[in-house]
């Protein structure tokens, strides 16, 4: 028993000190995984068990003007981050083949690890979707998609700012804030009921696919491009991670798009070839589709 002890102290101080950025390493939420694992923890309790729960007699919180201020605090957030992506690198001198990590203590160079750090913290500010949703208890909405996707980037932006502050990595929180810009100010949109913005979401979804697609052939430059001073292992993790998320996304984007308007367009069809008469309309007569 001690020496299986012993073997996991030294793998856990290899992962968690000999392997780690030492620039990012007393950083707020950085130095050790143990308190994200219990954020982590705690958010899947609440928005499954705790929130619904206290939830359940009460009735829903209206937060109209909470949600506005939480939007417009996202929509900044992103936008802020998407420059910093651009002016520190994307829109310069970084390649989109291969862009290895500069890990000294240049301004530069450090200031793209705290943007990588932001944008983790940003990342955590994200799970607050998923603790409104339950508020107003929409828990219909806190799907395994949703939820999956909030602690995934949670944990993907810590191993960021962990081990890989900068270069390749930084390409997915570039497009990753420009899609949440455009998601929010989604979101501000209805909520204000400004114009048509309902007609915006399915075209955010193909957005969201899109970016999964160039996510995946951008880690998968790590694969087959040579003499590469990156590492590859991201590759075997973000590969993965962003084909599961075309399949979810996908599959979301054909039962909402797809499917559903096929279905309902197949049953008003039969009703019309049957004759068949739908519950009486306001004016007490009966109305046929």
């Amino acid at each position: 028993m001690a020496t299986v002890i012993r073997a996991f102290l030294r793998g856990y101080r290899y992962l968690n000190e000999d392997v780690a950025d030492p620039r990012t390493k007393d950083w707020f939420l950085i130095g050790s995984p143990v308190p994200g694992i219990f954020l982590l923890a705690f958010y899947l309790y609440f928005v499954q068990k705790l929130g619904p729960r206290l939830m359940a007699s009460r009735p829903p919180f209206k937060l109209e003007r909470i949600m506005q201020m939480y939007n417009v605090t996202q929509i900044v957030l992103s936008a802020y981050l998407l420059f910093k992506a651009l002016q520190l690198g994307w829109w310069s001198d970084y390649s989109y083949v291969c862009e290895p990590v500069d890990f000294s203590d240049t301004p530069r160079a450090v200031e793209v690890a705290a943007t990588v750090w932001a944008y983790f913290m940003v990342k955590i500010v994200d799970l607050l979707d998923t603790v409104l949703f339950v508020l107003r208890k929409k828990q219909n909405q806190v799907s395994f998609l949703h939820v999956y996707h909030h602690a995934g980037m949670v944990m993907g932006s810590w191993g960021a700012v962990k081990y890989l502050p900068g270069g390749h990595v930084t390409f997915l929180g570039l497009i990753n804030s420009f899609v949440h810009v455009v998601m929010y100010t989604h979101y501000l949109l209805t909520s204000l009921k400004i114009g048509q913005p309902q007609k915006w979401k399915k075209y955010i979804t193909q957005l969201q696919l899109l970016q999964f697609f160039l996510l995946m052939v951008h880690f998968g430059e790590l694969v087959w491009v040579k003499d590469c001073d990156f590492p590859r292992w991201p590759a075997a993790v973000f590969i993965p991670q962003n084909l599961f998320m075309m399949v979810l996304f996908g599959d979301f984007y054909y039962k909402t798009y797809i499917a559903k308007p096929k279905a309902k367009a197949q049953g008003a069809s039969k009703s019309e070839q049957n004759g068949v008469t739908q519950p009486e309309a306001a004016n007490g007569k009966p109305k046929t589709q």
